[in-house]
């Protein structure tokens, strides 16, 4: 009863709902199909499908193999009439009507022919009868004509009689001519009425049909002599069979769904929305004419009746499960092959017969060879149209689909364009996982963003997976194809993910059609195209399919290439950029090694107007200074479309005369990247002033590049000339700029005193301590921009550092500013510090700080033990919201004097301290801080510090076991803690108590088993402080959001701080060990069952059992 109790709770899911949802519209037409409903069967499942009937055959067989055929060879392929057979299978109907036949009162049809069933091991010459409800095969016309006398007797000219006998009652059909019928097949049972045309000299109609209560499918061959004659059959049965089928009732057995359901849902594909099923014949192959061998008697078909299922993303062929009278319902054991699935999105082709049942689908997966299906179904109509409509709603925005619809002249108009509710980026999540199902690709590794803030918005950027290695060949399929049937983004990124798996791939299959066809279809013809790997076909189709892509970045995403090698991006693109046959106009090659093919490429689409380039991003590609001359003297036929020009990392020294003259013609430059670009010898800028007066430049990155004098006059005149009004980004860092010339660049991008400029300004490690007094001049008087970023900068006095800051403090116009990593000659002193203070105090109008420190550096450059100090400065602080100072050691005094911060600043949204040497106790400070603070959204878990933490705990188990001596705890590490942290009266006492109990303890050693219970409870404590952190962040999400509501509840979840130094003291005193234990402490034995830490405070309350109660800090150095 439980097994039977679990089935039925486990078959939940496939109930249907109660109502239908209208979130989409289905097809207009009126399908025969059915949605799986397990509350509506007309066939029950208490009628037994296994009876075997008696026999009606002569005792004597013309043929020797007739003795090799078993009874279940008849059970399973021959229906013969018995009173037990006609009753439970094809009579339900007919034996209640009085005065109608048995098997039907009108002959439609009647003739001799060969037939050939499934169990027949050679053609036997047989009269075959239709009627308006079966096919009856007899042995002998005049046995044909017994039953029905409208048949004339074999030999004889006269005309039939008028009348025909009729079956009363059961005892009829023991005698006469029914004791002489081979076979009987209802129509309302047939899947499919198909021609087989392999060559031969007759003409073979093949009939297939399936008992949906037994589970008994068999197929018959009908040998005509004529091509009228087979093709008249076929017509006729397929005319009554439908006729037949409209009339009954019959309907797929609840088992029958809940196992098509239950096999679906094995293959994660099953949606009640989405579930149509249909029973089909799998076609066995044609045979060429000519290829008969001796043994042709004997062979059989092999076409077998399955069941076809449409999920929501595949196309299921499932046999049919076996019969079982032990059991009410079907199992997934019971199948003897798994199903054959394929994905809906890889259908290529569906090819209908229109004059038979019989129909082709291909199926092709990149990589692989195609797949055919050759079906035969009187549905076949239906399926076709159910297809194409599941393939529209995995593809919504495209009209006309990437695959062959041949069928009859009208059926396609039978089916309405469907609607599907709208979603997000056009239902590219939909499509996204309709191919990686169909690939079997995993979707949980595939990681994207959208950006609608960037240029050329929206932005499509595939983002690394978050663990394991770097995506596959058909994860990265996945992702083109579905972006290739989406033309939500205007530009795709794949930067900085590896494309060389494909790449380094050949189809030996070959590319589709539909990979060098438009979205309205229309074909481009484009050479070679088969002969290219599969990176560069995905690219070109990507290109091709979309209207609305403009942009693609490929930076850093081909990794490893070879001197010499050809990426084959520039001739993926610039062949359709040459045709007009695709409107992207900007790709970033940045980071990928160019070769000489390459290069050709790039060139060859420079020179061509129509390719209308509006940037070239080539930086760090290893190209020559010959190399970018060439592609900026022919770029210039662009000089009304190009707006960016990237060519930072060129190899050799570029002549200022020539550079200036090719790219002095681009006026409409937007933005200009020579980073790390030299020129030859010579006083002369790389750029003249002039050029530079012509632009309107929004970016301008010269990083490494030397700038002399005349260069940093010609860049102070186009600061200050309006042309420069919409520059908004400078970046000259390691140009060998002192502070006199970063103060000449902040005088001249001025224009009125007081008011900042809105740029950024990235000068980092140059030379700005020399002659800093005009630099510091100029922030003390508001010159300058709004944000400035001064990395790495060496200060060889203190007092030059002390100068910056006293400026800083009277500066109204820097909003962001990062000076992390200055170095001073030793730590900072405590007048610097006061300073420090001062300018966090007074400074009303920065709102993000770095002064991280760094320890990258053999010279380790932080601000010392008197930065502790300054960060009191930030309690008076009302403007400041992010601040970074990470690598500055602060400890756990540093920690205390944050956390007062915290709790007094009303500001700050975001504090970045990691790498700071926060061991548990002081992360414990930081954390408890919060319950004060109710507008800091992020603090860091301090992951890197508690890897630290963990690390110094080894190191000092390991000194410890390793002495030669005993060691005393209270000498090492693990011990210092226990007086670093009893600063409170009343824990004074009590810890004194428990140190000279483990001094007196010291002469034992620990074990691996106390260490490794140790480090269990400290992970604890970690993750239960994390927790409170998360806790308090989310209450302070909240209360921005103004859900003031959720606060008290938050309040009264949340912990407060515990009593770290007692906890510490008593995880270490009272670990349980299974064992008699004094080295800890600890007196007697514990029971084992107990927890194994008790945390029970001093007033003896009952032991803590939860596991995020625990609390415990790391020592101090």
């Amino acid at each position: 009863m439980a097994d039977k109790r679990r089935r039925r709770r486990s078959l939940r899911i496939f109930h249907p709902r109660s109502h239908t949802p209208d979130e989409y519209s289905a097809p207009s037409f009126t399908p025969n199909p059915v949605e799986y409903s397990p509350t509506e069967s007309s066939v029950t499942d208490n009628a037994s499908p296994i009876i075997r009937p008696k026999i009606l055959s002569r005792a004597n067989r013309n043929s020797v193999f007739g003795s090799l055929r078993s009874p279940h060879s008849r059970d399973e392929d021959e229906k013969t009439l018995t009173k037990s057979d006609s009753k439970s299978s094809s009579l339900q109907s007919d034996v209640d009507s009085p005065g109608r036949g048995l098997f039907g009162d009108q002959v439609k049809r009647a003739a001799e022919v060969q037939v050939t069933g499934s169990s027949m091991f050679r053609k036997r010459t047989q009269y075959v009868v239709l009627t308006e409800s079966h096919l009856i095969r007899f042995r002998s016309q005049a046995k044909a004509s017994e039953m029905f006398p409208i048949i004339p007797h074999a030999g004889k000219n006269s005309l039939p009689r008028s009348t025909m006998s009729s079956i009363g009652s059961y005892t009829d059909m023991q005698t006469g001519p029914y004791s002489d019928i081979t076979q009987g097949v209802p129509l309302d049972e047939v899947v499919g009425v198909y021609r087989i045309e392999d060559g031969r000299p007759y003409f073979t109609v093949e009939l297939s049909y399936m008992d949906e209560q037994g589970k008994r499918a068999s197929s018959l061959q009908l040998n005509f002599g004529g091509p009228r004659d087979a093709e008249a059959w076929m017509v006729a049965i397929r005319e009554n069979a439908a006729i037949r089928r409209t009339q009954s009732t019959r309907r797929y057995t609840q088992r029958t769904l809940e196992y098509l359901a239950r096999t679906l849902e094995k293959e994660q594909d099953y949606d009640p929305l989405h579930f149509r099923v249909f029973k089909v014949v799998q076609r066995s192959p044609v045979r060429q004419a000519g290829t008969r061998g001796p043994n042709d008697e004997l062979s059989k078909s092999n076409s077998s009746v399955s069941y076809l299922v449409i999920g929501i993303n595949k196309v299921h062929l499932i046999a049919i499960p076996k019969a079982s009278a032990r059991s009410s319902s079907t199992s997934l054991s019971d199948l003897d092959t798994p199903p054959a699935s394929f994905g809906i999105t890889t259908l290529t082709s569906i090819k209908l017969r229109s004059n038979d049942d019989g129909f082709d689908i291909y199926f092709r997966v990149p990589l692989r060879q195609p797949y055919l299906a050759s079906l035969a179904s009187y549905d076949s109509g239906q399926i076709a149209l159910w297809l194409r409509y599941a393939s529209e709603y995995l593809r919504p925005e495209w009209t006309v689909q990437p695959f062959v619809f041949d069928v009859p002249q009208g059926l396609e108009e039978e089916m309405a364009p469907p609607t599907f509710p709208p979603e997000d980026n056009n239902c590219f999540d939909r499509t996204l996982i309709a191919f990686c199902a169909a690939f079997n690709a995993d979707t949980s590794r595939i990681y994207y963003s959208v950006d609608f803030q960037c240029e050329d918005a929206p932005c499509f950027r595939l983002l690394a997976p978050e663990v394991g290695p770097s995506y596959t060949v058909m994860e990265l399929l996945a992702v083109f194809r579905a972006l290739r049937y989406n033309e939500s983004f205007t530009s795709i990124s794949f930067a900085n993910i590896n494309l060389c798996p494909l790449r380094n791939v050949y189809d030996p299959f070959g590319e589709s059609d539909d990979g060098l066809c438009t979205r309205s279809g229309v074909f481009v013809d484009v050479p070679e195209h088969a002969t290219l790997s599969a990176l560069q076909q995905e690219v070109r189709a990507l290109a091709l399919k979309s209207r609305t892509l403009r942009r693609f970045d490929f930076s850093h995403s081909l990794p490893g290439i070879k001197a010499g090698q050809s990426s084959g991006i520039p001739e993926a693109l610039t062949t359709l950029c040459k045709k007009s046959a695709t409107n992207v106009d900007w790709f970033t090659l940045n980071g990928i090694q160019l070769s000489e093919h390459d290069i050709e490429f790039l060139v060859d689409a420079a020179s061509e107007r129509q390719c209308h380039l509006r940037a070239l991003e080539i930086g760090e590609c290893g190209l020559s200074v010959h190399d970018v001359d060439v592609l900026l003297s022919t770029i210039a036929i662009h000089d009304n479309t190009m707006e960016v020009i990237d060519i930072s990392g060129t190899q050799g020294r570029f002549s200022p005369e020539l550079f200036q003259r090719a790219i002095g013609a681009l006026y409409r430059l937007r933005r200009l990247n020579l980073t790390r670009v030299q020129k030859t010898a010579g006083p002369e800028p790389l750029i003249a002033p002039e050029i530079l007066l012509s632009w309107r430049l929004e970016s301008l990155q010269l990083n490494g590049t030397t700038l002399n004098e005349q260069s940093v006059d010609t860049l102070a005149t186009y600061l200050a000339s309006p042309k420069s009004d919409l520059l908004r980004e400078l970046s000259i860092n390691q140009c060998g700029l002192t502070g006199k010339d970063l103060g000449i660049f902040f005088q001249s991008m001025t224009r009125e005193p007081g008011v900042a400029r809105n740029m950024h300004v990235s000068a980092s490690e140059n030379r700005l301590g020399v002659s800093s007094s005009l630099l510091c001049r100029c922030i003390a008087e508001d010159y300058g921009p709004a944000s400035v970023t001064m990395r790495m900068v060496d200060f060889d006095k203190e007092y030059q550092f002390r100068e910056l800051v006293a400026a800083l403090a009277k500066n109204t116009t820097i909003r962001s500013l990062d000076i992390s990593q200055a170095s001073l000659p030793y730590d900072a002193s405590m007048e610097t510090c006061e300073a420090l203070k001062d300018m966090f105090a007074k400074n009303h109008t920065l709102e993000e700080l770095d002064i991280s420190g760094d320890v990258a550096h053999l010279d380790v450059a932080r601000f010392g033990i008197g930065l502790n100090i300054a960060l009191l400065g930030l309690e008076e602080n009302n403007a400041l919201k992010l601040l970074r100072i990470e690598h500055q050691n602060l400890g756990l005094q540093g920690a205390n004097t944050l956390a007062g911060v915290i709790e007094k600043n009303s500001c700050l949204a975001e504090i970045h301290c990691e790498h700071n040497d926060i061991n548990l106790q002081s992360f414990t400070v930081l954390v408890s801080s919060l319950k004060k603070n109710k507008t800091l959204l992020f603090m860091p878990a301090q992951d890197a510090d508690r890897v630290k933490s963990m690390e110094k705990v080894r190191e000092e188990f390991e000194a410890m076991n390793q002495s030669d001596e005993p060691k005393s705890p209270r000498t090492g590490t693990l011990m210092k803690s226990f007086h670093a942290v009893a600063h409170k009266a009343p824990l004074v006492t009590r810890h004194r108590r428990q140190s000279s109990t483990l001094s007196a303890q010291s002469s034992s050693s620990y074990t691996q088993r106390d260490f490794n219970e140790t480090l269990l409870a400290l992970e604890e404590q970690w993750n239960a402080q994390v927790a409170r952190l998360q806790q308090y962040l989310l209450r302070n999400y909240q209360l921005v959001k103004g859900w003031d509501e959720l606060e008290s509840k938050s309040e009264k979840d949340g912990r407060t701080r515990p009593n770290t130094a007692d906890s510490l003291a008593r995880m270490l005193a009272k670990v349980n060990f299974d064992r008699p234990c004094t080295g800890l402490g600890i007196e007697g034995n514990r029971d084992p069952s107990h927890t194994l830490i008790d945390l029970s405070d001093d007033k003896g309350k009952t032991p803590t059992m939860e596991k995020r109660g625990f609390v415990f800090s790391l020592p101090e150095d």
